[in-house]
């Protein structure tokens, strides 16, 4: 293990994400739906926010420390739900819960996980996390998901609402995604320049969808959980489903895919906890505006209701600061903490960590605040945002 000290930025855990990761697994995590112009806007439209420096001000005691729903966290940041993490790196959702666990955010973990609930919950000593929900069809199968969710101490259910179709995602098109890669000519010799990663998948078992093999009805190999998988996403979703699930299962609620005051405000009514600013990283409707770009219409209409977060394109400690300015309470990671899982493991991810949490505490110091909580648009350049 190298000194990862000299790590200083997201982008280095990203060029070396890059090297380490099968491609087609690379190139999911980081890549967009068609042209890929939301994807980069989510991150670029971030640079654009210009920051008010202060000087002569009092920097002594600071403290990042804030609550998401209720929940102590030592920065306004989650683990972001993302797919398919344990192909990122072996036992990847494990290491990243246990990172988050250690650092004092929440982690959350995906419907379409390698790593199942019962893995991460017996992995953690049940440290309560949170779980990301798909609606599928077979509403006998997100009955027992949400039963297998309490029982695994899972604290917020965070619901997706902008997945009942998949967007069109070209690079995944092109290497013929699947879990685990199909023994192509083509992806044995990119394998082959992997030994990491080959080395660390033939030392778990955990190689395919977790929460849902040998749990729904009629899925028995990878041929039929794939085909599952894609028949099972409910175009049909309304908010009656969500008042369903809200019933169901009882808890903290967090819908994640909001991108417009309408559906905020329906949001606010449908009685949840909060809600996430998210084009779900620019990978479904390319063509729509950055997170960040809709932050602040959102936060403006409806942020006195119920707790806005956001997620897209948050790549450092800056980011974080200019969306607590904007609105959000807190904001998640996907690429940037999968990044650092693919480089180093749960290594990677605590250093990732580690340089969001330092950029965050500094910019906020140079712009002449020492609590997180008292953050607003005033410490932004007018006219930048």
């Amino acid at each position: 293990m190298p000194d990862l000290s000299k790590i200083t930025c997201i982008e280095d855990l990203r060029a070396i994400a890059q090297r380490r990761v099968p491609k087609m697994f690379y190139d999911y995590a980081d890549s967009g739906a068609w042209t890929e112009g939301t994807y980069r806007a989510n991150e670029s439209d971030f640079q654009k926010i210009k920051l008010r420096q202060r000087v002569a001000v009092n920097m002594e005691g600071r403290s990042t420390r804030t609550t998401m729903i209720g929940q102590e966290v030592a920065m306004p940041v989650a683990i972001a739900p993302t797919g398919l993490t344990g192909m990122q790196h072996a036992d990847g959702e494990i290491l990243g819960a246990r990172a988050a666990k250690a650092f004092g955010i929440p982690f959350t973990l995906s419907t379409m996980s390698i790593c199942s609930l019962e893995d991460i919950a017996e992995n953690t000593d049940r440290h309560p996390f949170w779980f990301q929900l798909y609606v599928m069809k077979d509403r006998d199968f997100i009955e027992r998901l949400i039963d297998r969710a309490k029982a695994a101490n899972v604290s917020a259910l965070q619901l997706t609402l902008d997945l009942q179709i998949l967007g069109q995602r070209h690079k995944d098109i092109k290497n013929g995604l699947s879990t685990p890669p199909k023994p192509t000519i083509k992806n044995l010799i990119n394998l082959a320049t992997k030994p990491r990663w080959c080395i660390g998948m033939l030392g778990t078992k955990r190689r395919t969808f977790g929460n849902i093999a040998g749990h729904a009805k009629g899925v028995k190999d990878l041929s039929s959980l794939s085909s599952w998988t894609a028949e099972q996403f409910d175009p049909a979703l309304s908010w009656a489903d969500v008042e369903w699930i809200k019933k169901r299962w009882g808890g903290k609620l967090i819908l994640k895919g909001i991108m417009d005051e309408e559906d905020a405000r329906l949001a606010v009514a449908s009685g949840a906890d909060a809600l996430i600013v998210s084009n779900h990283g620019g990978r479904q409707l390319d063509g729509a505006p950055s997170s960040i770009a809709a932050l602040p219409a959102i936060a403006d209409a409806v942020g006195s209701q119920i707790e806005v977060w956001m997620d897209g394109g948050v790549r450092s400690g800056q980011d974080v600061l200019k969306a607590r300015a904007l609105g959000a309470r807190g904001t998640l990671i996907g690429r940037s903490f999968l990044y650092g899982l693919g480089a180093y493991g749960q290594e990677g991810v605590t250093r990732a960590l580690q340089i969001i949490h330092k950029e965050l505490d500094i910019t906020m110091a140079f712009c002449g605040r020492t609590q997180i909580d008292d953050v607003k648009s005033d410490i932004l350049l007018p006219g930048t945002f």
